[in-house]
């Protein structure tokens, strides 16, 4: 697991109209989140503070219990994901694209299954309140319609009545 660190820095870059995280000298992850769509705190206190630290740490913890992704992946989702819990601007809920669920377990992972009318694919909850949650999208796409779809690491906003918890035993977590 790479470390979170005093140094790290969040950096607004105009030239590349995104958001990134300066790491080290070595080192910067570019996330896909554009500039119009960030909170002014990461313009006015870029630092890598305990808030985001913590996160970053519960999220990796989090996903590497699936033993699913490489450590580098996991550090990439969870840098991407801390992103969208502390800078980026609220989204609008756009639950029209995926189908209701209708089953009777409640999903109790932040691991979910959205199915648009295109395709399913896994979503990592980043936010949660009781009518909607912030998605982080884990496709490399995900079609949304025929028209539209979600790069990886985009995020949407969904009712809860959406999320499908994950039944397939590839997904289920170890325990301690």
């Amino acid at each position: 697991m790479l470390q979170a660190s005093k140094q790290w820095q969040w950096i607004a870059c105009p030239d590349k109209n995104r958001l990134l995280l300066d790491l080290n000298d070595d080192m910067q992850l570019c996330t896909p989140y554009k500039l119009r769509q960030l909170t002014d705190s990461v313009f006015k206190n870029p630092r890598f503070s305990l808030e985001d630290a913590a996160f970053y740490e519960q999220v990796y913890n989090y996903l590497d219990g699936f033993e699913l992704w490489s450590a580098a992946q996991i550090c990439q989702i969870s840098l991407n994901a801390t992103a969208v819990k502390y800078h980026l601007k609220p989204v609008l809920a756009k639950s029209w694209f995926f189908q209701e669920y209708t089953g009777t377990e409640p999903s109790v992972e932040a691991i979910v299954k959205l199915t648009s009318k295109a395709q399913s694919g896994d979503f990592l909850i980043v936010e949660h309140c009781p009518d909607a949650s912030i998605c982080l999208n884990l496709s490399e796409t995900f079609k949304l319609d025929e028209n539209l779809s979600l790069a990886q690491f985009e995020v949407i906003r969904i009712l809860n009545n959406r999320v499908h918890p994950i039944l397939n035993q590839q997904y289920q977590s170890q325990t301690a």
